[in-house]
C-alpha cells in the first residue's frame, strides 16, 4: 500500500495493516506528521503540530503490540482534536486570539479516553472563534484564517470545527474530534465529505472542553467511515465524575430491520445538485432498511429558542473576556460586537427559551416515535465561498425544514453521510437523526450505506499552495 492509500484508510483498515504488521505506528505518526506539515497551513487546519507527544505515543503503541498487548481497535492509530480540548502539551486557544498562550496541565477526558485506547495524538487543530458563539457571520473568524475546504480552497471548509473536518478530509489524521452546539460537526462533515457523529447530550465528558453553552455543548467523532465513528464513540462515550452530565448508556443497535421516515419538505428550495443526491440516497437506504413514509418537523421556533440559549449561555461562559472588552481583539467583524449582543440578552428571554423547549422537544419525541431515524439533506447547499457574508451565498436556496437546531435542542444524535458532489466540485451528504442513545442505530445504517457506496473513499484534489 502506498503512503497515499495509507493516508486515507480508515481506522478499522489502518488496524488491520497495523495487526499484520505490514505498518507500524511509528510510521503511520511520521506519515501523518509530515502531511500535516505540508498541508495544514494550506487550509488553515492546524493550531499546534505536537511533534513529540506523538512520537512518544506512537513508540508506546509499538511497543505494546511488540510484547502482545493491545488496548482496542483505536491502539496505535493518530489522531487530532479540535483545539477547545484541553492538554497540557500546547496552548488551548479556544481558536480565539486573547486565548492564543492559554494552557492548561491536564488532559481532557476525551483526550485521556483515547490515550488509554492507546491512539496516538498528532495535533491541536483550529476552529472558529469561541465556537462561533458570538455569530460570525463569514469564514474569517480565526486567528488562523478561514478554513478551507480540500476540495475547493476557495470554498469554506465549515465551521465550528474547521480544522478537524480539513484533517480528516486530507488524509493528515486518522480520525478527528469536533464540538457540536448547533451544527459544528455536521456542517464541516458536509463541506469536507468525511463522516460526522453527534452523539446523544450526556454520552460524552465534556471536562477539559471549553465551554459554550452547558446545555447544548457536545464531542464527537470526525472520521472517514461510519464503522470508525461507532468505534471512536465506544471510546470516549461514558460516566465521569468530572462531569455530572455524561452518563453511561447501553450503545447498541436493535436486532431488526431499521425503520427510517423522510422528513417533510426536505428537498423543498435546495440546490437541484443536493435534491438529486438526497433522492439517490434514499432509494439506497431502501434497499436495507424500511423506509416508511415522511415525519413532518412540529411547527415552532426552534433557531429563534436555539439562538436564545446559545446567547445567554455563551455570554455567560465568556463574561470576563466581554465585561474586560478584549472580545474586541477577535478576529471576526461580527464576533467583535456579537458578545455585547449577546451579553443583553434579557433573563426573561432566556427563562421563556427554556420553557419552549421542554415543549419542543417532546412535540420531536412524539413525532420520531416508531422510528429509529429520520433522513434529510444536512444542507440545503454546497458550502459557502470564502470571502463572501453567509447571507449572500445561495439567496436562490434558503432550503426547507432543517434538523440541526431541532436536533441539538432536544440533544438528539445525527450521523451525516457524504452522498454525492455538487457545483465547484464540492460534497454534498444527508443526515439521519436518531433517538436519545440511539447512535449505534445510525451507524449501523451508515456503515450498511457505505457498503453499498463509494462516496465516502472519494479523495479530494489536494494543492500545496493558493
Amino acid at each position: 500500500m502506498n503512503a497515499d492509500d495509507l493516508a486515507f484508510a480508515d481506522v478499522v483498515e489502518l488496524q488491520r495493516l497495523l495487526s499484520a504488521k505490514t505498518v507500524s505506528s511509528v510510521e503511520l505518526t511520521e506519515l501523518y506528521l509530515a502531511r500535516l506539515e505540508k498541508y495544514g497551513p494550506v487550509y488553515n487546519a492546524v493550531v499546534t503540530v505536537l511533534h513529540d507527544r506523538a512520537r512518544r505515543e506512537a513508540k508506546r503503541a509499538d511497543a505494546e503490540r511488540a510484547r502482545g498487548r493491545i488496548r482496542g481497535p483505536l491502539h496505535g492509530i493518530p489522531y487530532g482534536v479540535k483545539d477547545l480540548l484541553a492538554t497540557p502539551d500546547a496552548p488551548t486557544t479556544w481558536g480565539a486570539q486573547p486565548y492564543r498562550n492559554q494552557r492548561f496541565n491536564f488532559d481532557a477526558t476525551v483526550v485521556k479516553r483515547l490515550s488509554d485506547a492507546g491512539a496516538v495524538l498528532l495535533a491541536k487543530l483550529a476552529m472558529v472563534e469561541l465556537a462561533g458563539g458570538f455569530g460570525y457571520g463569514d469564514a474569517d473568524a480565526s486567528f488562523t484564517g478561514p478554513g478551507r475546504t480540500p476540495w475547493n480552497a476557495k470554498f469554506w471548509s465549515g465551521g465550528s470545527s474547521s480544522g478537524s473536518g480539513i484533517a480528516v478530509s486530507a488524509g493528515l489524521v486518522g480520525f478527528a474530534i469536533g464540538s457540536e452546539t448547533s451544527g459544528s460537526i455536521l456542517f464541516p462533515a458536509t463541506a469536507c465529505g468525511i463522516t460526522g457523529l453527534r452523539p446523544t447530550y450526556g454520552r460524552v465528558s465534556r471536562h477539559g472542553a471549553m465551554a459554550l453553552c452547558w446545555t447544548l455543548d457536545k464531542l464527537g467523532p470526525m472520521a472517514r467511515s461510519a464503522r470508525d465513528a461507532e468505534l471512536i464513540l465506544a471510546a470516549i462515550a461514558g460516566a465521569d465524575p468530572s462531569d455530572p452530565t455524561a452518563v453511561d448508556a447501553p450503545l447498541a443497535a436493535p436486532r431488526r430491520k431499521l425503520r427510517v421516515a423522510v422528513l417533510k419538505n426536505a428537498t423543498k428550495s435546495a440546490m437541484p445538485e443536493v435534491v438529486a443526491n438526497f433522492h439517490a440516497s434514499v432509494k439506497a437506504l431502501s434497499s436495507f432498511a424500511d423506509v416508511a413514509g415522511e415525519v413532518a418537523l412540529p411547527k415552532g421556533p426552534w433557531g429563534p429558542v436555539v439562538g436564545t440559549i446559545v446567547d445567554a449561555e455563551g455570554a455567560a461562559a465568556f463574561r470576563d473576556l466581554i465585561e474586560s472588552g478584549k472580545s474586541r481583539e477577535l478576529r471576526n467583524a461580527d464576533d467583535k460586537l456579537g458578545g455585547y449582543v449577546a451579553y443583553a440578552t434579557p433573563a426573561v428571554d432566556y427563562i421563556d427559551a427554556l420553557r419552549q423547549r421542554t415543549k419542543l422537544n417532546a412535540a420531536l419525541e412524539k413525532a420520531l416515535d416508531g422510528y429509529d431515524a429520520v433522513v434529510s439533506p444536512t444542507l440545503p447547499t454546497v458550502t459557502y465561498p470564502v470571502g463572501l457574508g453567509f447571507d449572500k451565498a445561495y439567496p436562490k436556496y434558503p432550503g426547507g425544514p432543517s434538523l440541526i437546531s431541532p436536533g441539538n435542542l432536544a440533544g438528539l444524535p445525527a450521523l451525516a453521510l457524504p452522498n454525492g458532489m455538487g457545483p465547484n466540485g464540492l460534497p454534498t451528504s444527508f443526515a439521519l437523526l436518531g433517538r436519545v442513545w440511539g447512535e449505534a442505530a445510525l451507524t449501523a445504517l451508515g456503515a450498511r450505506y457505505q457498503r453499498e457506496t463509494s462516496f465516502h473513499r472519494k479523495r479530494p484534489p489536494l494543492v500545496t499552495h493558493l
